[in-house]
């Protein structure tokens, strides 16, 4: 709390926004705290709301509900499960701790790389996979492989491998190794290589940097129906630049080098094949493109394959013969924006249809198409129609007809399970709590697990039986013991009237006018203002706001989930009609709320968001504060796939990457900012940080840059975490409020 004194007229000030701000807000006192809200507190291991569940996964015969739940440290835990059948979701141990300690790698192949941690965190790397009957469950320890049996509760070693597969009938395992794919019989426990291989260069079955991270691919072969062929895509990256990732901490530093295609620069070539999962020769199937981004199996004898090019504008869905390896186009999808990738093609099990999700009529929505043997598919039907947009499809359950799905209808700002009819009527919501769901459903469509969270809600899951009741088997820790702050959701307009969604957080008992941050996101698919648990950065954000520092958080044109037209209005020109609406909805809170002083204004935010408070404080002299943490400062050092989507590239759009970088405009920074970097950043290179403080230096402007040793794009553990936030909170309370910093002493324990 920040207090000031003086004559009468302040004193009267302070009244008036006494009772400005409780209007604002009603809610318990802020200077009531129950229980002190610390950084220490925020970032410890496990943090305030405790360690969520990992790696849920539903048994194939849909009967049991799978998870890992670890303890504080993410250093004990086990596999538990949850019966369906038995009513209220009791969570039972499944395979103890004991028994999967016995499971981990030696110590000298523990996974032990940062950034290979991430990796596996950020995309979800299973370590686990449950066998078609139900009864067994692989493992996958760092990339050693173990089938366990349920029934006697011993394991054996059955290869290693990355990306490990069952086949259909569970007698087979398939995995990635020195980019090559390997099939094992279990039975025999023999191996044996179906691509061979010998170039570095050449990555069969498995999935680069680029597209996991921009296209959100997790696999890229699968098993055929009938276990006799599996289908893959080969990258060949020998013409993609590498990137050197450089370790500074030992005595005689380490370089890897990552390849990584700046916009620009070549893609890996791409193409898929088929091979039989015994052994032979591979069938190349004759599509081509720039990117194939998702593929999979129509039948035992037909693959579906999306093909993407570059400009990401036009996609054509085909249909390939494994056989023969002829392909037949079936749909052309062109945008006047760009194509948004997604997994939402759905064939029916009846056969002759497929779902399609598309925005061509500018939101999100699944379309139903039938198809012949030959010849292109026809559209039967819209499906789903509105204002909003669909996030996926969850299940179909083709007796009934029903679709079922995730949407933010009525409300954007939220998140609903839905079901619709085959024939686009009967829509209903399936979800009730106000708030964000995201469901997950079980193979038989039975039952669904909902991960749900809502503003002032940490995150919760709950079984839940299709038609029927939800059993919650975890919640987050309770924070009754904190006075929180309740963001108000507020709304402005941009200078085209488009409605701009916001949070705005304000201490509601204040003696004095508040400074104001922004702390925006800005980028494509980004969406801040949400009715949804805000993590970390929320609870951060409570420790500002009690301080004296309101935080203004607004959703500006060229973000996600608004449909087409909202996102589409950055095309080819990042930074500037984000930073108009950003202004435009600050001019506007300031007019409202009278307690928000214009005088003391801060920014700050991470990638996208850092990027954001780069181009704020050097276009603008309004800004008197600002933390930058791994920005990009030149869009020509991103990658392809993210960048040219929505910039083209740098040869056909020069004028735009040069007016969209910040790096062009150090000269015009205004205001005290710390740039924040990890040195082992693989997503957003150092290297933008460093080229910023070369023409920073060249300019003659004063900053501060703070670089994380070995850290990623993430800057995760508790050390850094504490460390990167303290200093966050100490530069914007000296800058904004005139408050010197506490001393903090370092966390007892190392990482």
């Amino acid at each position: 709390m920040v207090t000031y004194t003086g004559d009468t007229h302040l004193k009267r000030l302070a009244l008036v926004l006494l009772f400005a701000c409780a209007a604002f807000a009603q809610q318990p006192a802020a200077t009531s705290t129950k229980k002190p809200l610390t950084i220490e507190a925020v970032f410890a291991e496990g943090g305030i709301t405790g360690r969520a569940p990992e790696t849920v996964q539903w048994s194939p015969d849909g009967t049991k509900l799978s998870f890992v739940q670890r303890d504080d440290s993410g250093e004990h835990g086990a596999l538990y499960y949850v019966d369906v059948a038995g009513g209220a979701a009791k969570p039972a141990v499944l395979v103890a701790e004991e028994k999967l300690a016995n499971l981990q790698p030696p110590p000298d192949k523990a996974v032990k790389d940062e950034r290979e941690k991430e990796r596996r965190a950020r995309y979800s790397v299973a370590g686990y996979h449950w066998a078609p009957d139900s009864k067994h469950l692989l493992f996958d320890s760092g990339g050693q492989l173990w089938l366990y049996s349920l029934a006697s509760g011993t394991a054996v070693v059955v290869g290693s491998g990355d990306d490990p597969k069952f086949s259909p009938d569970g007698t087979r395992i398939a995995y990635v190794k020195q980019h090559n794919l390997f099939v094992r019989d279990l039975k025999s426990n023999k191996e044996k290589a179906l691509t061979k291989d010998s170039d570095e260069n050449l990555l069969n079955g498995e999935v680069d940097w680029v597209y996991a991270e921009e296209l959100d691919v997790r696999s890229n072969y699968f098993w055929s129906p009938d276990g006799k062929r599996i289908v893959f895509l080969q990258m060949n990256e020998s013409k993609v630049p590498a990137y050197p990732i450089t370790d500074w901490v030992p005595t005689h530093p380490t370089v890897d080098m990552q390849k990584y295609p700046k916009a620009g620069d070549p893609n890996a070539e791409v193409r898929l094949g088929v091979v039989n999962s015994d052994g032979g020769s591979v069938k190349w199937m004759d599509v081509a493109g720039e990117y194939i981004p998702r593929f999979g199996w129509l039948d035992n004898g037909t693959a579906w394959v999306e093909v993407l090019n570059r400009d990401q504008d036009k996609l054509d869905l085909y249909f390939a013969d494994a056989g023969s390896g002829r392909s037949r186009a079936v749909l052309h999808e062109q945008s006047d924006a760009w194509i948004e990738v997604n997994d939402a093609f759905k064939p029916l099990a009846s056969g002759g249809k497929f779902l399609w999700s598309s925005w061509r009529d500018g939101h999100t929505h699944l379309y139903l198409y039938s198809f012949e043997k030959s010849g292109e598919a026809k559209l039967e039907r819209q499906v789903t129609k509105g204002d909003w947009d669909t996030f996926g499809i969850q299940a179909v359950d083709e007796k009934t007809g029903t679709v079922y799905y995730v949407a933010d209808e009525g409300d954007d700002r939220q998140r609903h399970l839905y079901s619709v009819k085959l024939d686009g009527s009967g829509m209903q919501r399936v979800t009730n709590a106000r708030g964000t769901h995201s469901p997950s459903f079980a193979p038989d469509g039975k039952h669904y697990v909902d991960n749900y969270s809502a503003l002032m809600t940490p995150p919760q899951m709950s079984v839940c039986a299709v038609g029927g009741s939800c059993s919650t088997f975890w919640n987050a820790r309770p924070l009754t013991a904190f006075d929180l702050i309740t963001p108000q959701f507020v709304d402005f307009k941009a200078e085209d009237g488009t409605v701009l969604h916001g949070t705005l957080l304000v201490n509601p008992i204040l003696s004095s006018r508040s400074a104001v941050l922004m702390n925006p996101y800005g980028g494509p698919s980004g969406q801040v203002s949400r009715d949804a648990w805000g993590g970390t950065t929320f609870l951060f954000h409570q420790l500002l706001a009690r301080d004296g520092i309101a935080i203004l958080q607004v959703d500006n044109r060229g973000m996600g989930n608004r449909g087409k037209k909202f996102a589409a209005a950055l095309k080819h020109n990042f930074g500037e009609v984000e930073f108009k609406d950003q202004l435009a909805s600050l001019d506007q809170a300031l007019a409202k709320y009278p307690f928000l002083d214009r005088a003391r204004l801060g920014w700050w935010g991470w990638s996208y968001g850092g990027y954001m408070t780069l181009y704020a404080m050097t276009h603008s002299d309004r800004v008197k504060a600002g933390v930058s943490v791994a920005p990009v400062t030149d869009w020509r050092n991103y990658d392809t796939i993210y960048t040219e989507r929505y910039m083209s590239t740098p040869d056909k759009n020069a004028e735009g990457y040069k007016k969209s970088s910040p790096v062009n405009f150090a000269a015009n920074l205004s205001g005290a900012l710390i740039e924040v970097h990890g040195t082992g950043d693989d997503n957003v290179h150092v290297q933008n940080s460093i080229q910023m403080t070369n023409a920073f230096i060249t300019a003659g402007k004063q900053f501060r840059l703070m670089v994380y040793p070995r850290k990623t794009h993430g800057i995760t553990g508790t050390a850094a975490r504490t460390h990167l936030f303290h200093m966050i909170q100490d530069h914007l309370e000296r800058e904004l409020l005139g408050k010197m910093p506490a001393t903090v002493e370092a966390p007892a324990h190392s990482e």
